[in-house]
């Protein structure tokens, strides 16, 4: 017994058994949020996906592929994309690029625009090279790059507040030039660029865009550009894909997602769409990887790219009415939100909405020299205490400027009208107790 007891001892691992590069990484806001609106939550406006169903059209035609003659949709597709996915996505991206695109040579499907994401930091970031990432921004960027052993270099949006009294917009968080301007040096491989913005909803400019492009340009640096929010874009904004300027083709592999497109974000089908020169390397990251994404999703997801191309522009087009219900939503909450005291910057583009929590401070005190933001805590005890989750928005932010931007935090509108109005409930309640109080 005593020799096996030794033996046990010694079977042990004692060496260090994570890799060096998941340092840091482990920690995940949505992990933490998702587990907090589970438990205590009646109301969810913090994670960004819609509760309500995709078109009709597009979940008929996922029926008939599910239990239709061809069989062989259960079955492999080709690896980076179903060919008449890929055949589709050429098409519209091409007509809306101004380029003729190879459907197996620009175009690869991923699963869903977060694949697409890792792909293009382990294709490209090599040791020490940085990437410059635009704050706030999505918090995968971040960790991933570090997962491929690069350095992330900051650049925060600047917010320049409204003199006027009126509300802010996404609009008034804008880039530095000069500041910008100095965080690309010979180390810089990648920029990665998100507009619409995820969380401010910020749709960026040409000029900005120009910025950004006459950059690249110069200092011979890519742009990972994640557009998965296209199409949702409000008051009669554009979307710019950075693609389609000047020098800018040859260096960027964009970024869509099916999930954000169609409202159907279980499905994960996204893609990338660029030059055959850098998707080459994301294919080999693919078929190293996940090697293969699901069929049916995209036969599904192609056949809904058929009817919007054949639709483009039209007042049928679901790329149409998806953005008009949405801004009817945005409308609502911001109104809400602005009666209540919680004060909403306007966003041009995506679901999500950031609003200025100052005045419910005194709701949750302060506490000195908390390692956490303010915005974090305030946001955990509103959903303990009552029951509405939201995200804050220094999640949003590197360690450096955490600090700088917490006293807001980000909804999510893209919900029914019930749980719209579940929110109102919620806030109506806690202005009057306050007023009350």
């Amino acid at each position: 017994q005593t020799l096996f007891l030794s033996l046990s001892l010694q079977a042990k691992m004692s060496r260090p058994v994570q890799a060096r590069r998941l340092e840091g990484t482990d920690k995940n806001i949505w992990v933490e949020f998702v587990k907090l609106a589970a438990t205590y939550s009646t109301v969810n406006l913090g994670q960004g996906f819609p509760d309500f169903p995709p078109p009709d059209f597009l979940k008929e035609v996922f029926v008939r592929a599910l239990s239709g003659e061809n069989h062989m949709l259960h079955q492999y597709t080709r690896a980076f994309g179903h060919p008449p996915l890929v055949k589709i996505l050429a098409q519209f991206f091409g007509k809306l690029l101004e380029r003729d695109l190879d459907p197996m040579t620009n175009v690869m499907v991923t699963v869903g625009a977060y694949q697409a994401l890792f792909c293009c930091f382990q294709a490209f970031v090599d040791e020490d090279d940085e990437v410059i990432i635009i704050e706030p921004f999505f918090d995968c960027y971040e960790p991933m790059v570090k997962m491929a052993g690069g350095t992330p270099v900051f650049v925060p949006l600047r917010l320049k507040a409204p003199k006027d009294g009126k509300l802010m917009s996404s609009a008034d968080w804008q880039l530095d030039p000069a500041e910008l301007a100095s965080k690309f040096s010979e180390r810089t491989k990648a920029i990665v660029l998100n507009s619409p913005n995820n969380p401010l909803g910020k749709v960026f400019s040409r000029g900005e865009l120009e910025l950004i492009a006459d950059l690249c340009v110069k200092h011979d640096v890519l742009c990972i550009s994640d557009e998965v929010y296209e199409w949702l874009v409000y008051d009669g904004k554009e979307h710019i894909r950075i693609a389609s300027l000047r020098g800018m083709w040859d260096r960027t592999v964009i970024i869509g997602s099916a999930g954000k497109t169609f409202s159907a974000t279980g499905w994960k089908v996204g893609w990338t769409v660029g030059p055959n020169r850098l998707l080459q390397h994301l294919r080999t990251v693919h078929q190293n990887s996940v090697y293969h994404c699901a069929t049916v999703a995209q036969e599904a997801v192609a056949q809904g790219f058929q009817r919007e191309f054949e639709l483009y522009g039209k007042p049928d087009s679901y790329f149409v009415q998806l953005p008009k219900e949405l801004q009817q939503k945005r409308d609502w909450l911001v109104q809400r939100l602005d009666a209540v005291g919680m004060k909403p910057i306007i966003p041009e583009g995506t679901y999500f909405l950031v609003a200025d929590i100052s005045e419910f401070k005194s709701d949750v005190p302060d506490v000195p020299d908390s390692d956490e933001p303010y915005d974090s805590r305030f946001a955990k005890w509103m959903v303990k205490n009552k029951g509405l989750a939201a995200i804050p928005l220094s999640a949003f932010y590197c360690g450096a400027h955490k600090n700088n931007y917490n006293h807001f935090i980000r909804f999510c509108f893209a919900k029914e009208e019930a749980t719209l109005e579940a929110a109102n409930d919620i806030l109506q309640k806690w202005k009057r107790e306050k007023t009350s109080a």
